[in-house]
């Protein structure tokens, strides 16, 4: 990916950075031999037929080059060494049968892999270029110099291997760059590390695994416009993690992006709803976490690198201002479409000019490789508190003995299958990686070598978790789990799980609406490949409690929070934000947003905060706005709150988030929903403070339901009907208040059932009255998975829509099929 090292040589700095200058190719050297090809080829004239000329990465460049400039695409330019000029160099210095008898004796277990790849690589850097191929690289860089202004141009020098970045196989990482490389000498000595880079050790045991011929790959080197980058990163156009391929994920940087790959920084992560973009009107970013980057690595202006530490603005603020994040994205969406497969994006922003430069694209070679029609899932069956949290990597989980290795020196302790920690990895970690059954890292971030290397092999890690190396001990036994959360754990002891692989091409299409509860926004994405039809609950409560943390009053009344400690952990919070209202508006508009983009155009049916009065005074700062009720289950909740004085700038924010969501981010698949509403006046009140706050229920399609969960809603089914365009059945709610048994009731589970006749009877009349209205009834809870005569008993009754936990699925489109079949 990015250069993993830096060649310091001399030269002067360039004055200026033309990125639509393209350097003509120079003309045929007159020393050149006639039986031989040029050595050189400029980026301009390659395509992607041309993978065995200059590799993967060069043919790629050219490829954007020749296709994309028009669609305002920025590409670097520069030329690429041909695979033949490789195997010429080898000619020339006799080298061919050198390596084949080096690797014959590792082979033959006469010699280690280390031997065997430092004696070809001394051999390799100490060989000579033949004198034409070595001119024409000296004009070619001399040309490209000229064409921006330099007697000695700032260029990256990166590795192509023949064989590489093919669909099915990356070879990432696996050969060197060389960044910031000034002077026709210095760029004549990288050109020969690249070629010795091609037996790294890493890179020998990664081609005899793929079962590729040492000596069938051939290595092109391209000599590209260096970007002085002061931020740069890596887009996917695919989810990496989930392979939901609506979203695009940015990781971003400040100075050079090898940083990034290092692990030396956790990085930025934006995610972004690509349907969405080309719309200018619409901002469809559905997450931003800022990075942990304390430093950077930048050109010295020189020749060569330097590591600094990041200045306090940097540290404070995102990398990315919005606006290129959606450039970005827009850019990854035109290549995706050009390539016709998602795409991993390299990309760099100039620091004097502040343009944008993509300086490699290639196949993403996992998440678009997994089959589509399987799911596999995972899910912990014992509950236990974490050693260790950090980014979750891949969605499974394992147990196995820890291995605590400060380098790769160590690697003669690390078994097959240990879990390794370690504070971060590098390529030269490749065959422990390959051994291990789960990684853990104090460092790094989602484009991080350990993630990326994870990613590949599809084994879970957690990374950037800062003190795994402290909170862990070597020959330990752990359970390291990934599933269902963009948070990954380490808990003591193997603790027992369940995996399960659903055919999803199997599962039953019945015409009852099967639908998701969700809570989690970083869970949604991982259940879109599930044939359902939107989202029936998604509770705002979770992004609240979670993700806020806050009590909506503590932020637009903060003088008024008396508790110390409250408003030091607020202020923390809302660092960044100067309306601490904004902090509320935009983590949960995002949250919903992603709920919302996992399921779209289907509908996702988001209900307001049910928070009873104790749960609100749970959150930071809330004591000081909440009574204290003797039964908050039957207390100040729900739609009540919402008109209240003493809450309705709270409910503000909540309006605020969702009107951001559906009318900025384009998400008008969000239907709010209305809880515990006991009365219809009351819900004419609530929808007034609606409208006036921008949710007018009509008004760019917004529909509003109520859930059924009081008997009046039932009752007086007709006169809600008359002020809400659905209904949803909350059985937990319902059955407490028709059986008069409290949902928390330990003594009287026995009692607490909706199979019961009186709930059933409930439920058949709202359907009734609902349809009669012209008003579509759904119900959320785990019966109709728990129980197949439920389903069928709805089923029967004429229910729209069922809404299940994502593990229930399955078994509900199966039970509510055979319930479909029997009243057929």
């Amino acid at each position: 990916m990015f250069g993993t090292s830096a060649h310091a040589s001399s030269g002067h700095r360039s004055s200026s950075f033309l990125s639509s200058v393209v350097p003509p190719s120079p003309m045929p050297n007159a020393t050149t031999p006639s039986r031989t090809a040029s050595a050189i080829r400029w980026f301009e004239t390659l395509d992607n037929e041309d993978i065995s000329l200059v590799g993967g990465k060069n043919a790629s460049l050219g490829e954007m080059i020749g296709a994309l400039k028009d669609s305002g695409i920025r590409v670097p330019d520069g030329f690429a060494t041909t695979a033949d000029t490789y195997r010429r160099f080898l000619e020339a210095n006799d080298l061919t049968e050198h390596i084949r008898a080096e690797l014959d004796a590792w082979n033959a277990g006469e010699q280690s892999l280390n031997e065997t790849g430092t004696t070809i690589r001394t051999r390799i850097r100490q060989g000579a270029f033949p004198e034409d191929v070595a001119e024409e690289i000296r004009e070619g860089y001399r040309s490209l110099s000229a064409a921006y202004g330099a007697d000695a141009a700032d260029v990256a020098v990166r590795s192509s291997a023949t064989a590489e970045d093919l669909p099915d196989a990356s070879f990432a990482g696996q050969q060197e760059s060389y960044l910031d490389v000034r002077g026709v000498t210095a760029v004549l000595t990288a050109c020969k590390r690249c070629f010795a880079s091609l037996f790294t050790d890493r890179a020998l045991g990664y081609r005899e695994k793929q079962g590729f011929d040492h000596l069938d790959v051939a290595l092109s080197v391209g000599i590209q416009k260096m970007v002085r980058a002061d931020k740069s990163g890596v887009l996917f156009t695919i989810d990496t993690e989930t392979g939901f391929p609506d979203t695009s994920v940015i990781n971003a940087a400040y100075g050079l992006g090898e940083s990034v790959v290092k692990g030396i920084v956790n990085p930025d992560q934006y995610t972004v709803y690509t349907p969405f973009v080309e719309d200018e009107t619409l901002s469809p970013i559905l997450e931003k976490t800022q990075g942990d980057q304390a430093q950077k690595i930048v050109s010295t202006g020189e020749g060569g690198t330097t590591t600094m530490p990041t200045t306090e603005d940097e540290q404070s603020g995102f990398v990315l201002s919005d606006e290129e994040i959606l450039a970005l994205t827009r850019w990854g969406k035109i290549i995706e479409e050009h390539y016709d497969r998602p795409m991993d994006v390299e990309w760099a922003r100039d620091r004097d000019s502040g343009d944008l430069f993509v300086v490699q694209a290639r196949p993403e070679t996992v998440q678009s490789q997994q089959a589509a029609g399987t799911l596999r899932t995972y899910r912990l069956t014992e509950e236990a508190s974490p050693l260790v949290t950090g980014v979750g990597i891949g969605t499974s989980i394992v147990s196995g003995t820890t291995r605590v290795l400060d380098s790769v020196d160590e690697a003669e302790r690390f078994e097959d299958g240990d879990i390794l920690v370690t504070e971060m990895t590098d390529p030269d970690w490749g065959p422990i990686l390959e051994r291990a059954g789960g990684v853990v890292t104090n460092r790094g971030g989602r484009t991080s070598h350990a993630a990326i290397v994870s990613r590949e092999l599809g084994i879970p890690a957690v990374i950037g978790s800062e003190t795994a190396t402290e909170a862990l001990r070597d020959d330990q036994t752990v359970t390291l789990s990934c599933a269902h959360s963009d948070a990954g754990q380490v808990y003591e002891g193997e603790l027992d799980y369940e995996s399960e692989e659903i055919d999803l091409d199997a599962l039953p299409d019945p015409d009852t609406r099967v639908m998701l509860n969700l809570a989690s926004p970083s869970a949604a994405l991982d259940w879109w490949k599930l044939p359902v039809e939107g989202v029936g609950l998604a509770r705002m409560e979770y992004v609240i409690n979670n993700i806020i943390k806050v009590h909506p009053l503590a932020l637009v009344a903060f003088d008024e929070v008396e508790d110390k400690t409250a408003q030091r952990r607020i202020e923390k919070l809302t660092e960044g934000y100067d309306d601490k209202g904004e902090y509320f508006v935009d983590h949960l508009s995002r949250g919903i947003a992603t709920i919302a983009a996992a399921q779209h155009p289907h509908p996702v049916i988001v209900r307001l905060s049910d928070f009873k009065t104790n749960e609100y005074a749970d959150l930071i700062g809330g004591g000081g706005f909440e009574p204290e009720e003797a039964n908050p289950m039957l207390g100040w909740r729900g739609a009540s709150r919402y008109y209240s004085d003493a809450y309705e700038k709270g409910f503000a924010l909540e309006c605020r988030a969702l009107k951001r969501v559906r009318d900025e981010m384009g998400f008008t698949n969000v239907v709010a929903m209305v809880p515990f509403c006991r009365t219809p006046e009351e819900a004419d009140r609530v929808l007034d403070v609606m409208a006036d706050h921008g949710l007018k229920r009509g008004t760019n399609g917004l529909e509003v339901y109520v859930m059924a969960e009081i008997p009046a809603n039932i009752a007086l089914a007709d006169k809600f009907a008359e002020r809400f365009d659905g209904f949803s059945i909350g059985t937990n709610d319902l059955t407490q208040l028709t059986l008069g048994v409290g949902r928390d009731a330990e003594r009287l589970t026995h009692l607490f059932d909706e199979r019961n006749a009186a709930v059933k009877r409930r439920i058949a009349e709202l359907i009734e009255d609902a349809h009669a209205a012209g008003r579509p009834v759904g119900i959320c809870g785990q019966a109709p998975s728990d129980y197949p005569e439920f389903a069928e008993f709805l089923v029967e009754a004429g229910i729209d829509s069922i809404s299940v936990t994502p593990d229930s699925v399955p078994n509900v489109l199966r039970h509510v099929a055979q319930a479909e079949a029997r009243a057929a």
